[in-house]
């Protein structure tokens, strides 16, 4: 049974507020969050990408924050924030109406624009959202193609201070989704949009991270721009097959690709990334999300090795020369330094890369040092003498042997007597038996 309050006890209108505006003051505060500097890879990632003009599509499951992340980036950058849901638009809404005029024959046929096109370019500055990417019909991705690649919709073409981005969902998670079209996915940059479990708990507490433009350095541009054609040119010269590779799968074809267009788009990235001195994780997601994890990766280690220090330098200064801090990149370094010693030998040379080596050891890894040793004691000639760094050399070598023999003996055992590593060891320890 419904029971009502009497009239009496309902407080008159206009006394206080109501239920309703109660309501809202409630979702206000709830809604009410600030943001902090805090790194955040894919965040700068994504930043960098929207500071280069370059369409970036973000890929995640439903209820990732793609959404979120790009109104908080409307708002950082103070854009205003358009978005479109291709899925539920028309091809013509993207190619344009056709407009009759007065005279067809002699004027032609315009095509208009939607009105958010129109708004766009009133404002002359803005975010494009086109969200759902994944769940548009093949027609629609057709008509998309000259907004994402020319930004143009039907007549109108977006000022230069319009941004794009798009987000899509899995083809599993997408509801009716559509594997992407290859023309349409070699034209964005795709990044993989997952969410941190501490930038999640600190942003439901009131405090989201803070999107920024890259700070390029006005002195460092010229430089930035032939290091990015220097990298790219040369990596497709030692590859050229990779200057275009269509993969065969229709799930990889909808995702980074190698195309000239996608690696024109990376010469561009690496060239943002340089000014605005990003870190080298920022730098691998947008290569690898431009041209593919596979050639992304070889192009990063390219990269890696094209910076390494001359080995002449090295030799000339074996003290003081910067040495890298990663092992693999001061391996490559000291196997040049060898590989320059044993094309022109000399006793100073030579003494100047013992040098080198045993101050390697001392500030990293004695590991790297083992193999560019051995091979540089193979050079020495009659008459020249053993340096005094080799005694600590030569003691860090034989520890590593020596924990390299106890961890193949572990091995082994785990595997038993018989087995391969084990007879490998047999055989460097007793010599081959006549």
């Amino acid at each position: 049974m419904t029971t009502y309050a009497p009239l009496s006890s309902v407080p008159p209108l206009g006394d206080s507020p109501s239920q309703l505006d109660v309501a809202g003051e409630l979702l206000t505060l709830l809604r009410d969050a600030t943001t902090e500097p805090r790194p955040d890879t894919q965040l700068e990632s994504l930043t960098l990408a929207v500071a280069a003009d370059l369409p970036v599509l973000l890929w995640g499951e439903p209820g990732i924050g793609k959404t979120a992340a790009l109104t908080q980036l409307a708002a950082a950058l103070d854009l205003p924030l358009t978005t479109v849901i291709a899925s539920v638009h028309e091809p013509s809404d993207f190619s344009g109406l056709p407009v009759v005029g007065d005279d067809p024959a002699e004027q032609g046929v315009p095509m208009a624009p939607p009105d958010w096109a129109v708004r766009l370019v009133r404002a002359g500055r803005g975010l494009l959202f086109l969200d759902e990417l994944s769940t548009a019909p093949p027609a629609v991705q057709a008509a998309l193609l000259r907004l994402v690649l020319e930004r143009r919709i039907g007549a109108l073409r977006l000022p230069p201070g319009v941004r794009i981005v798009a987000a899509a969902n899995p083809r599993s998670s997408a509801a009716d989704g559509w594997e992407l079209s290859p023309p349409l996915a070699n034209r964005f940059v795709h990044l993989q949009w997952t969410h941190d479990h501490e930038v999640v708990v600190r942003g439901l507490g009131g405090t989201w991270p803070r999107a920024t433009l890259p700070s390029l350095a006005p002195g460092q541009l010229a430089e930035a721009v032939r290091h990015a054609r220097r990298a790219v040119c040369d990596f497709l010269t030692a590859r050229p097959g990779l200057v275009h590779r269509l993969p065969s799968g229709e799930t990889r074809r909808g995702g980074a690709w190698p195309s000239p267009r996608s690696w024109e788009m990376t010469l561009c990235l690496i060239a943002f990334a340089t000014a605005a001195g990003s870190s080298r994780e920022v730098l691998s997601l947008l290569v690898r999300g431009t041209v593919g994890d596979g050639p992304g990766l070889e192009l990063m280690a390219f990269v890696d090795r094209m910076d390494l220090p001359d080995p002449e330098m090295l030799l000339a200064d074996p003290a003081g020369a910067p040495l890298p801090e990663r092992g693999d990149l001061r391996q490559a370094v000291l196997d040049g330094v060898v590989a320059a010693v044993r094309m022109r030998p000399s006793k100073s040379r030579w003494d100047a890369a013992w040098a080198l080596l045993a101050r390697a050891m001392e500030t990293g890894a004695p590991d790297v040092v083992v193999v560019p040793a051995t091979t540089l004691a193979s050079l020495r000639q009659q008459d020249w003498d053993v340096p005094a760094s080799i005694d600590r050399l030569a003691g860090a070598m034989s520890l590593s042997r020596r924990a390299d023999r106890a961890a193949d003996r572990a091995a082994d055992r785990g595997a038993g007597r018989g087995g391969p590593r084990a007879a490998r060891r047999r055989a460097d320890e007793h010599g081959p038996r006549g």
